[in-house]
């Protein structure tokens, strides 16, 4: 077996363990920049995924530690499909996808990695996108560097409003 040396993952596998809810953390944090966060709503926060699917992946969670869509209120969830319509605009102009993905995974047996805190997955898709690495190798390369990503939507979401 082929190994390819990933040493980010580790914190994700550490952080996986820790008490607690890393998007409220995220939330009560005042440090944006450091934690990716791109836009903040009256009801929900815009960040990058810190352990992407594919280059210029994103989610949208409300504010309100819930773990189902029903447990939000109607404009909770306006401003989830608002931000998200706003950063697929500002993804078409900086990272010029083919495609999106969006997504919910509500509860584990869904596939939640995160079951007690409802987010909305914003992943960019290109043709070709899924190639040898991950079928074969089951590896994903992610081209661009997550400051990088967030500097350029965040710039292209500004000019937007």
């Amino acid at each position: 077996m082929k190994r390819i040396w990933a040493p980010w993952r580790m914190k994700y596998i550490l952080k996986s363990r820790q008490k607690g809810c890393f998007l409220c953390d995220i939330i009560k944090a005042s440090r944006d920049q450091r934690n990716f966060v791109l836009q903040r709503g009256q009801f929900c926060i815009l960040l990058l995924n810190r352990y992407p699917y594919n280059n210029g992946h994103l989610m949208v969670a409300p504010y309100k530690h819930a773990d189902a869509l029903e447990s939000l209120a109607p404009e909770e969830t306006a401003e989830m499909m608002r931000l998200a319509s706003g950063v697929c605009r500002a993804l078409r102009k900086c990272l010029k996808p083919d495609g999106f993905n969006l997504g919910l995974n509500i509860g584990a047996a869904a596939g939640a990695g995160l079951k007690d805190h409802l987010h909305l997955h914003i992943v960019p898709r290109w043709e070709g996108d899924t190639n040898f690495m991950p079928v074969l190798g089951g590896v994903k390369i992610i081209p661009q560097p997550l400051e990088e990503v967030w500097r350029k939507l965040r710039k292209a979401l500004n000019s937007d409003q």
